[in-house]
């Protein structure tokens, strides 16, 4: 497994030498360490566990939740945070130099106590600048959209029907009847909201922008409605319409290899898009909110997705860039819910109804995480190596705990376009 090279994480900590004296340790640190340590002495919630280099134990913080593991291989994991933030922490976690017997408990430390450690959540101004111009480059142009699209979807759906459920839905389920209902039938509950708020009937004809594997049209031609899908997969295109083909459903879909900008057959009835809002980036949301309304016919309604981050937050995000961005969405960007609107009603679009269902995103995610460890040989086989699968880890991992912690929320939005 992927902790193998680091069992002694899992070791008791009665076999560390407990610290007790911090202050007479930090002189004999390096520089970063003795930085990163004053950070977390500023902690108001909870507690964390160092394991430190030399196999001695470091406690800090109060006795009460959240707790979390941190094991220490190289010293240098503190100048990677220091200068780059969370993405010096993936690297490092990346690289092998820092492990945590739970990876989602301790990134929700981190996102908990955001304000006492917030040189090790974001980084130096001066360290994050290279990676900020990577992500400015990374602009969703026609060209830049379909690379960007290429560089996460198009990874092979082998690869995501290894640890996906059987919908191959890669978007937040909906637990309508709580966490212990399935994740195939929590995902059918999600798509089936998105269509009623659209307003989908028997005859309807639907817009999907970013139609995946064909999960939502093949929801759609069941339903007897006829979904027009457009994606820049290549992998994902020929995966739904294969599927709509072996399920006797071809006649109910018309699914494109299209740029959403492009779209000339309209309008529809009803709009549904699920997560692709993030990929559109924030120079673009008038583009693409104007193609919202210029594909429903007047009085249609849209369902639209979104992951968003917090309104409080999102000013220091845009002018920054994250783990993700780098490493997982290039050319991506949360909106907030409240930016979400107001785009959307520059757009002369009505924003009628929001549903936010955060916590059913964590649990998609631990279920998700739980299953790509459980293929970790079956992916390995398909030619990933091990800095690919301790990258995905900590990506599962970081977006459970920032639905956990709350920084960031699913939303269901219904617009409408006024009659």
């Amino acid at each position: 497994m992927l902790d193998n090279a680091f069992a002694a994480d899992r070791a008791e900590t009665a076999l560390d030498g407990l610290i007790h004296d911090l202050d007479a340790l930090l002189p004999r640190l390096p520089l970063a360490a003795r930085t990163v340590l004053g950070c977390l002495r500023q902690i108001r919630h909870g507690s964390i566990e160092l394991h430190l280099p030399d196999g001695r134990l470091l406690r800090i913080g109060h006795g009460e939740a959240p707790h979390a593991s941190l094991r220490i291989h190289d010293w240098s994991v503190c100048a990677a945070v220091l200068k780059s933030g969370d993405i010096g922490l993936a690297e490092a976690y990346i690289d092998g130099r820092w492990s945590s017997r739970d990876l989602a408990g301790l990134l929700r430390f981190c996102l908990v106590n955001r304000e006492a450690i917030e040189r090790v959540v974001y980084g130096s101004r001066w360290g994050s600048l290279l990676y900020r111009v990577k992500h400015l480059l990374n602009r969703n142009s026609r060209r830049g959209s379909r690379r960007n699209i290429h560089a996460h979807y198009d990874l092979g759906n082998a690869f995501y029907e290894r640890w996906l459920d059987r919908s191959m839905n890669y978007s937040s389920a909906w637990f309508a009847e709580g966490f212990e209902q399935t994740l195939e039938s929590a995902q059918q509950a999600k798509m089936v909201r998105a269509l009623d708020e659209a307003g989908v009937q028997p005859g309807a004809r639907v817009l999907e922008i970013g139609c995946g594997w064909g999960a939502v049209a093949e929801t759609a031609a069941r339903a007897g409605a006829h979904l027009t899908g457009v994606t820049l997969s290549t992998e994902q295109l020929a995966w739904a319409q294969r599927r709509l083909a072996d399920a006797g459903l071809a006649a109910g879909a018309d699914l494109r290899l299209q740029d959403y900008r492009d779209i000339a057959d309209a309008p529809f009835d009803a709009v549904v898009s699920i997560e692709m809002f993030e990929a559109v980036g924030r120079d673009y949301w008038p583009s693409y909110f104007e193609t919202v309304k210029r594909c429903l016919k007047p009085g249609g309604k849209a369902c639209i997705q979104s992951i968003t981050i917090r309104d409080d937050l999102f000013v220091r995000y845009v002018r920054s860039t994250d783990f993700i961005q780098q490493y997982i969405f290039p050319g991506g960007l949360l909106p907030s819910p409240k930016e979400f609107c107001l785009a959307a009603e520059r757009a002369g679009l009505v924003v009628e109804r929001q549903m936010a269902f955060g916590p059913d995103y964590a649990e998609t995610l631990r279920r998700w995480r739980a299953m790509f460890m459980a293929e970790e040989a079956a992916v390995r086989s398909l030619g990933f190596d091990t800095r690919f699968m301790r990258t995905w880890e900590f990506y599962l991992a970081y977006c459970e705990a920032a639905f956990d912690a709350g920084s960031t929320d699913v939303v269901q939005f219904t617009l409408r376009r006024p009659a």
